[in-house]
This record gives structure tokens, C-alpha cells and sequence, in this order.
């Protein structure tokens, strides 16, 4: 493999890195606030990335609470998938990508951010349904607009999983007949 290439898959492995952090103390924050407004909800409008749900938890305590639980959900599943990612940069041999371990965490990534996006979708969804309701949920859009980029990109990443997967079985059956 070229330095070239090298550096850039380094530069790919710090990247990688630095999202999962951001995306675990971003989930981290939002799970801390979660508890925290279970023990003073008066403070709800103070919570993590300026998300006011004080009026939707004084409406009705079991649409804040759900909506929060998709809000924990799409961020906890983000930080996995990129925690999947971090293991496959890790452990990846360049010289030889066709195998198993390779192959199941391309699939592994797939199935989570396909996940993502059909919860995403959901929670999208369901917020426009509270916001028929009279409820204000424009500032929780952040959280999900991207739930169809996700389930296209659940779709590509599981061709390319496919791929993959015919690697490891022509690379194996090479493997045997030399």
C-alpha cells in the first residue's frame, strides 16, 4: 500500500476517533439531563443544547418523555455505529480485506444505521403528529432530519456489505484450491 494511501487511512482512523468522542459526550450529556430533569423538572428549560422541552413536560409528561427517549436512542445508536466503525479501521489488514470479521462489520454498520434512520423516521413522525397536537417540537428536528440520508446510506453500505461478503467466499475458496 502507497504512503499516500497510508496517511490518508491514518488521517480516516483520527477522524473516526474524534466523531465517536463528540458523539459519546453528546449522548452522555443528553442521558445526564434526562436524569437530571427526572429529579428537577423545573430546570428542564436549562437542558443540554438548548432543548426547552419545559412545555411539552408540563402538557403532558408522557409525550416528553417519549420523545426523549427517541432523542436517547438516534444519539446512542450514532455513538454505536461509529464505535463499530472505530473497530473495523482498527483492525482491518489492507493487505488482506476479504475476511469474515471485515464482512460482519460492514453488515454491523448497515443494520444500525439503517435502525438509525427507520427510528429517526419514526420519531420525525411523531413529533409532526404533537405538533398537530399543539405541541412546539421545531427544536427537536435537529435530531432527526437526516432519516432518509441514513436509510439510503443503510442501503449502499449493504451492497457494499454484500460485496464484501462475496469477497470472503471467492478469497476462501482461492485459498483452498492453491
Amino acid at each position: 500500500m502507497s504512503k499516500t494511501n497510508n496517511f490518508i487511512f491514518t488521517v480516516l482512523k483520527i477522524v473516526s476517533w474524534l466523531i465517536f468522542v463528540g458523539l459519546c459526550i453528546e449522548a452522555g450529556g443528553l442521558i445526564v439531563n434526562f436524569i437530571f430533569s427526572l429529579y428537577k423538572p423545573e430546570f428542564i428549560h436549562n437542558l443540554y443544547q438548548k432543548l426547552d422541552l419545559s412545555e411539552m413536560y408540563n402538557k403532558s409528561k408522557w409525550a416528553f418523555f417519549g420523545m426523549y427517549s427517541f432523542i436517547l436512542f438516534i444519539s446512542i445508536l450514532k455513538a454505536y455505529l461509529f464505535y463499530v466503525v472505530i473497530k473495523l479501521v482498527t483492525k482491518i489488514n489492507l493487505l488482506k480485506p476479504f475476511n469474515n470479521f471485515v464482512a460482519q462489520q460492514i453488515m454491523q454498520i448497515s443494520y444500525s444505521t439503517f435502525l438509525i434512520g427507520i427510528i429517526s423516521y419514526v420519531a420525525r413522525q411523531t413529533a409532526k403528529n404533537l405538533q398537530h397536537h399543539g405541541y412546539v417540537v421545531d427544536n427537536l428536528n435537529q435530531f432527526w432530519e437526516d432519516s432518509q440520508a441514513f436509510i439510503l446510506m443503510a442501503a449502499v453500505i449493504y451492497i457494499i456489505a454484500t460485496i464484501f461478503k462475496k469477497g470472503v467466499e471467492i478469497q476462501t475458496e482461492n485459498d483452498l484450491t492453491v
